[in-house]
């Protein structure tokens, strides 16, 4: 366990989460489509890895460069919100891809494509120094503060995963957290099969990569999950899911976080992605396949035309 040598600027010490000052120390290439970016940051030894799809917030410097102080104080989202558009960072919200607190650092696996938005930009020009900051769960937190989504029914012991490339950092995490026992499949669609050599392999779970190549986002990727699903499944109850307007809201539903019970099923499904894509397969589970609608966790991990708000 390393020695600590800095506190997170007067946050509480058992915050569920802290925002930590980091600074770029290196970069990575891992294909056309994604860059690893490995932080460090004086306090992330404080920087909690709970595995699976843990998400944490990337903030990156305003327009004008800044990345201001008043930032660093127990209410950040209130202090990000009263400040000038001049001077609001950007955020963005990403997968944890590996922690070592021993080092002080964070590696976070970014999408890049055109058009390029800000994430992207720092991602492709970012050099060793450069500041930004992180806000991950607390090592110390007196009450977990969430950001899991994979919650599998301990007593479920299949499972099917399906997303594009915005969700493949987080299926990456899942499959090397999964029990061996664990049954099931895994579809991911990217846009060249390069971009998903990181996947790992998991002695129950088939992994099949979809290259999008010229096909409309989610064709392939919906064409692949109907064919597992109904490998999957052994009993068809008919029931209708209720529409989602995925331009009205947040596209977002995990069984077993209190609003939605979880139930056993034939699997548990967790999807994520683009949110009208990640809202048809969903359809395709419930309606069509007949899954229960309380073993399929769905998140709009984004939406086409639109750029993440804070």
């Amino acid at each position: 366990m390393p020695t600590r040598t800095a506190e997170p600027d007067g946050q509480p010490a058992d915050a569920p989460f802290l925002l930590h000052r980091v600074r770029v120390a290196g970069r990575r290439r891992l294909s056309d489509g994604f860059v690893r970016i490995t932080f460090r940051g004086p306090t992330l030894d404080r920087f909690a890895d709970p595995g699976l799809d843990q998400r944490i917030k990337l903030v990156l410097p305003a327009p004008d460069g800044s990345l201001d102080d008043a930032l660093f104080s127990p209410d950040w989202y209130g202090a990000w919100r009263s400040l000038p558009d001049d001077r609001r960072p950007v955020i963005r919200t990403y997968t944890t891809r590996a922690v070592r607190p021993e080092a002080r650092e964070v590696d976070v696996d970014l999408v890049v494509h055109e058009p390029c938005g800000p994430a992207g930009r720092f991602a492709t020009a970012c050099r060793e120094g450069d500041e930004a900051a992180l806000l991950g769960p607390n090592r110390d937190a007196a009450v977990a503060g969430g950001g899991i989504d994979f919650r599998r029914p301990a007593t479920s012991d299949r499972v099917l995963i399906a997303g594009d490339e915005t969700a493949l950092p987080a299926i990456v995490r899942i499959l090397q957290d999964l029990p061996a026992a664990v049954r099931g499949a895994a579809v991911v669609e990217v846009p060249r099969r390069e971009d998903a050599a990181q996947l790992p392999s998991h002695p129950g779970v088939a992994v099949e990569v979809v290259e999008r190549g010229g096909a409309p986002h989610g064709e392939r990727l919906t064409t692949a999950v109907r064919a597992a699903a109904g490998a999957l499944l052994t009993a068809r109850t008919g029931q209708e899911p209720e529409d989602v307007d995925v331009d009205a809201g947040l596209l977002w539903e995990v069984p077993g976080d209190g609003a939605v019970p979880a139930a056993d099923g034939p699997f548990y499904a967790w999807l994520a992605g683009e949110a009208g894509v990640i809202k048809g397969l969903r359809r395709l589970l419930v309606g069509e396949l007949g899954v229960d609608r309380r073993s399929v966790a769905f998140m709009g991990y984004w939406r086409a035309g639109r750029a993440e708000g804070g």
